[in-house]
């Protein structure tokens, strides 16, 4: 079971991954990954950010990056939330869970959806800083990050 969120209300990703790992009692592993706000980008403060997404689409593209984990690995469920809208240094942004019957499924799921998520999702970040607001570009280290899942391990 897969379930894809976007939300613009607060994210708690302790209940949500409580309510995640209850009732699978055939998995021996949740993995979770919990995206944080920082107050600090490429060495400028930042006071502030705001996150956008295209409706539908946003969820599409969620939907397509957890069916190819799943061809990957063997993995009971997965639960993508993501926030949307204002947001400040230290809150949530998204959480990624992941159940299997073991861990290194677990693991490398959920770092793979987490990588294409950062790549392939389309939200877009505009950044309050003490210079103004700007939208954030994509980060090479991301595009590596996803890049390094193509090549054979």
């Amino acid at each position: 079971m897969n379930e894809i969120t976007v939300i613009e209300t607060p994210l708690d990703p302790e209940a949500e991954q409580l309510a995640f790992r209850r009732g699978r009692p055939a998995s021996g592993a949740v993995v979770a990954f919990v995206g944080l706000m920082r107050d600090i980008n490429e060495g400028a403060s930042v006071s502030a950010m705001f996150l956008e997404h295209y409706p539908g689409m946003t969820e599409k593209a969620l939907e397509k990056i957890v069916a190819e984990a799943k061809s990957r690995w063997a993995i009971d469920a997965v639960r993508v939330i993501h926030r949307v809208g204002e947001l400040n240094p230290e809150d949530p942004i998204v959480l990624v869970a992941v159940a299997s019957c073991h861990r290194g499924d677990a693991f490398r799921a959920c770092e793979f959806v987490i990588d294409f998520l950062k790549t392939r999702a389309p939200f877009w970040k505009r950044e309050q800083t003490e210079a103004g607001a700007h939208w954030v570009d994509a980060r090479e280290s991301d595009e590596a990050a996803q890049a390094r899942w193509h090549s054979p391990s």
